[in-house]
């Protein structure tokens, strides 16, 4: 049986924010071909509800169907008693209580703090909304600089993209990373991108390839299984090292280090998940060189060892 994620629509929806879930969950499918989740929607009352772009959606079902629901996910909302005061309706708050699973888009989480889902845990927002967020919410662990937050059954994320990374990322969370990367193919978007990469950058991005570093990206990326030292990925981009560490900050919010580090997690991972090579071959494949290292790098991003990461992704 799918996966049930029931979508709650508000008055005031950011309006991509409310397809993002069905888009991108519809795309999971098993290798033969079976559907991994089914996407409802609901509204209070099953009432339409209005964005601010002019038009309305009549969702299908009340508030009852998230009693059916494996997933809740609340999209960004624009305006709202949950961004005025922090409060939502009764009805409302106590739906929301004792789900499996609940995510946020966006503004979406302000909805989920009025909800009290976010006491004492660490979740995030769009960076635009952060400080009302803290002020209105102060016992949520606000982390406004990341992309996306997996505090294990409540998750939340920052603005319109970042919506889609979470859920690619749940994707891969349930069902490993073939099954997210074909979702993420059928989406045409990146596989993935770090949860704890930067919301966005200061500065504008340079228009064109010309002085970017998006070809060395990419030669990283086939050469993850190599040695790569700032010397050798500056002289690739034609720069000085220090020209090439601010435009790579500039480009991608994070330095090139942390971002070579994080491929590298990611290839680690894919193979743990999709070969039966020892631990060893992974490490020299994904460019840690040593298990110890491996080992070192993947508990720091998912907390786990190699063997226990095949164990848990390999499982029947």
């Amino acid at each position: 049986m799918p996966h049930r994620v029931a979508v709650v629509a508000l008055d005031h929806f950011a309006t991509l924010d409310l397809g993002i879930p069905g888009q991108v969950f519809w795309t999971a499918e098993s290798p033969d071909g079976e559907k991994l989740y089914e996407v409802v929607t609901c509204s209070p009352g099953r009432r339409p509800v209005r964005c601010s772009a002019g038009y309305s959606v009549q969702p299908d079902h009340d508030l009852d169907v998230l009693d059916t629901a494996d997933t809740v996910l609340v999209p960004g909302i624009h305006a709202g008693r949950a961004l005025l005061d922090g409060t939502i309706p009764e009805p409302l708050r106590a739906a929301l209580q004792g789900r499996p699973r609940v995510m946020s888009i966006c503004t979406g989480a302000f909805v989920l703090a009025a909800a009290g889902l976010l006491d004492g845990r660490r979740a995030t927002t769009h960076w635009h909304e952060a400080g009302r967020f803290a002020a209105l919410f102060p016992r949520v662990r606000l982390d406004p600089d990341v992309l996306f937050v997996d505090d294990g059954d409540v998750l939340t994320s920052a603005g319109v993209a970042s919506g889609l990374d979470l859920c690619l990322h749940v994707i891969r969370r349930d069902h490993g990373s073939e099954v997210a990367n074909r979702a993420a193919r059928r989406c045409v978007m990146p596989p993935w991108r770090d949860g704890g990469q930067a919301q966005y950058v200061e500065r504008p991005l340079p228009q064109g390839d010309t002085g970017g570093t998006a070809a060395t990206r990419a030669w990283m990326l086939a050469n993850l299984g190599v040695p790569l030292d700032l010397n050798a990925l500056a002289g690739h981009a034609r720069m000085s090292v220090r020209t090439f560490t601010r435009r790579f900050r500039e480009e991608t919010g994070v330095s090139p280090a942390r971002w070579l580090t994080a491929q590298r997690v990611q290839r680690a991972r894919h193979l743990l998940e999709t070969t039966d090579l020892g631990v060893e071959e992974v490490a020299r494949l994904a460019g840690f060189g040593t298990a110890v290292s491996l080992r070192q790098h993947l508990h720091a991003a998912v907390g786990v060892a190699p063997l226990a990461y095949r164990h848990t992704f390999r499982r029947a």
